[in-house]
């Protein structure tokens, strides 16, 4: 029976969950998803875990924050004033906005605070600093 390896383009059903089993992604209820392992398209723990699988076999891992994302890093956190902001968005806590960043490319950030003349703002990514669990069916070999 084939087996997964490096180089492999796959083709997967997952389900990833956050330490408080909060789902925060899935293919369950769609086409699985297609990946070439090794191509950096993915989290790199979630695509060696793929290595050595044959069709049909599936297996959970545990991708602990070191290996997963990132830590999330202060200098991404920084609190700007409201002014250059959108008068007309209604900005509240945890509330996810789209920017432009000094490279110009478009980037999501996360409310963490609001005050009368500033907006403290989070650009990590949304999971960077959790432990990520996933559920990974191996669907085919390409």
């Amino acid at each position: 029976m084939a087996r997964a390896t490096i180089g492999d383009t796959v083709k997967v059903h997952y389900e990833g969950r956050l330490a408080d089993g909060t789902v925060f992604a899935s293919s369950i209820d769609r086409d699985p998803a297609e990946l070439t392992i090794g191509a950096r398209s993915v989290i790199t723990t979630f695509a060696k875990a793929i290595v050595g699988m044959a069709p049909d076999e599936s297996k959970t891992i545990r991708i602990p924050v070191a290996e997963a994302l990132e830590q999330g890093r202060e200098e991404l956190v920084p609190t700007v004033s409201q002014e250059p902001l959108a008068a007309d968005v209604q900005r509240t806590v945890g509330q996810r906005l789209q920017a432009i960043d000094t490279d110009g490319r478009s980037v999501y950030v996360t409310v963490r605070g609001i005050s009368q003349q500033a907006a403290m703002i989070d650009a990590n990514h949304i999971f960077a600093g959790e432990d990520l669990t996933f559920d990974i069916l191996l669907v085919e070999i390409m």
